[in-house]
């Protein structure tokens, strides 16, 4: 069967094939070399009886293991999905490698302050023997009728709950592989959030960038420091390449020096986003207040992924964090209030994100709620709608529809995946990643290079190190009371590309729903039944 809206990938289906094919000795080789390497990584970063507490060498026994042998498998796992510069290496990974640390997908403070280790080397290319002659697609295998056979038994562990769904589908064909009320929408979890990024990229392009700013009224001597949305604004020292407040007070003050201004009355501009700030689950460890300004996602503590306790108005805690910088440089500032910078209000300094591709592949790889809602939100604000839930939702719904996409069933409340009310179906999960392995949509290809690892990054970091599938299986989880899902894209051994979309219901533990999915998976991955 041939799903209607992958057809246009059929075009293209040998480009996606000769890469698969090109990708499939070296990924055999380099699994063969990581294997035990990986399993005396995992060994020495296991905490042992009796010990407990911060681990700062992690990073760099990580880095020295990576530098040997994991990247070249991450190289090779993430080849498929690209973009890539010219030497063959993707771009967003070059630019981002030592910002981003792969330990639980967290993304740490980068710099090498102190002493500290240094920044992973980077990948070599692994794109250059594209052009010569490619080993011949291998025949035999399964037939794509026997993964039925295969997958029909293990998404029937009674662990997976009351209701499943799955869809598996060959990106170089658009051939629907296997189905089972793959059109049946269910509560998707943070899958949603694939959705979120396609969408995202979809309005805003891969290049485009969130600024904050601060703006001076002339007349009252007023600044305001205007919220642009960036949820990735950050106030520690090391910025890891993030938007700094820090950066943003020290130009600001220099500009007020410049018009000799030493004292001013601040205020802070969050009327670009309406509506409800706070998401219907209430106060939640795993979402901060919903705003246009924010820094380091209003957390308690000096993480960057993960739950954690927020501060009761992220807003203001920034503007007060923002008067403390301006003082240290020699302004004084009065308390901030909320405002509006006016028409007359001259910018004097601002500073913007990293490209959206980035901030998506951040989002995907940590599953950041915060980023989730921020992008639902500067969806809604490109295509017209408020900048509230209800926008972001309504503006999703239709970014997708317009890349016709199936969408019935579909119904999105958020941008996270947090509410219980969101619906999705396997096979718009599926369609959602092979639009992005699309050669004609390269705007979205940050949504397959920003899924994490198995094995290597993000949610998937500890998964997969012992099935015989890291590095191979890049996918999104998704997690609520009850509900367990998994979508992604897999390398099989017959070296095809295929996306794959598992959502259940009345799951009851969610350690054991997590297991059977990650078996599934690694099944997928190794029977050669692409």
């Amino acid at each position: 069967m041939v799903v209607p809206e992958l057809g246009p990938l059929r075009s293209v289906g040998p480009r996606v094939k000769r890469l698969a094919d090109a990708l499939r000795p070296s990924l055999a080789h380099t699994a063969s070399v990581v294997k035990p390497r990986l399993a005396r990584l995992t060994s020495t970063l296991r905490p042992g009886p009796g010990r407990s507490g911060p681990r700062p060498s992690r990073t760099w026994y990580f880095t020295a293991s990576a530098a040997t042998a994991g990247l070249a498998l991450a190289a090779g796992a993430v080849a498929v999905a690209g973009p890539f510069d010219g030497a063959g290496q993707r771009t967003a990974e070059r630019d981002r490698a030592v910002a981003l640390t792969l330990a639980r997908g967290a993304d740490h403070d980068g710099g090498t302050e102190g002493g500290g280790p240094e920044p992973v080397p980077s990948a070599p290319p692994v794109l250059r023997a594209l052009g010569g002659a490619a080993e011949p697609a291998k025949s035999g295998g399964m037939p794509p009728s026997g993964i039925a056979g295969v997958l029909g038994p293990l998404l029937a562990d009674p662990a997976l709950g009351e209701g499943q769904a799955a869809a598996v589908v060959d990106v170089t064909t658009g051939s629907r592989l296997y189905g089972t009320h793959s059109d049946q929408a269910f509560t998707p979890a943070s899958t949603t959030k694939i959705a979120t990024a396609v969408a995202a990229l979809s309005a805003l392009g891969p290049d485009h960038r969130l600024t904050t700013r601060t703006a001076l009224d002339p007349d009252t001597r007023e600044l305001v420091l205007v919220g642009g949305g960036d949820p990735t604004l950050t106030a520690h020292r090391a910025s890891g390449g993030w938007a700094s407040l820090r950066t943003l007070a020290a130009g600001t003050a220099a500009a007020l020096k410049k018009r000799g201004v030493e004292k001013v009355t601040l205020s802070y501009d969050t009327t670009l986003y309406s509506g409800p700030s706070r998401h219907p689950i209430g106060v939640n460890d795993n979402l901060a207040e919903v705003t246009a300004l924010t820094a380091d996602e209003g957390r308690t503590d000096n993480s960057s992924s993960g739950p954690v306790t927020r501060v009761a108005d992220p807003a203001a805690e920034a503007a007060r964090t923002f008067a403390g910088l301006l003082k240290e440089a020699g302004i004084k500032a009065t308390p901030p209030g909320p405002s509006k910078a006016t028409s007359r209000a001259t910018t004097l300094a601002s500073v913007s994100s990293p490209p959206l591709s980035d901030v998506v592949e951040r989002m995907l790889t940590n599953s950041d709620n915060d980023i989730a809602e921020a992008l639902a939100r500067q969806t809604a604000l490109a295509s017209g709608q408020p900048g509230s839930f209800a926008g972001g939702a309504k503006a999703v719904a239709a970014r997708l529809a317009k890349l016709g996409l199936p969408m019935r069933g579909a119904s999105f409340h958020d941008g996270s995946g947090l509410d219980r009310d969101d619906r999705l179906t396997a096979d718009l999960l599926t369609s959602l990643l092979a639009a992005a392995a699309d050669p004609t949509r390269p705007g979205l290809r940050p949504v397959l290079t920003g899924l994490p690892v198995g094995g290597f990054t993000g949610t998937l970091a500890e998964r997969y190190a012992n099935g015989g599938a890291a590095g191979l299986i890049r996918a999104k989880t998704g997690t609520l009371t009850g509900v367990n899902s998994l979508a992604g894209t897999v390398v099989t051994k017959d070296g095809r590309l295929l996306t794959f979309a598992f959502l259940t219901s009345g799951t009851t533990d969610p350690q054991s729903a997590q297991s059977a999915l990650d078996h599934t998976a690694t099944t997928l991955a190794n029977c050669g039944c692409g």
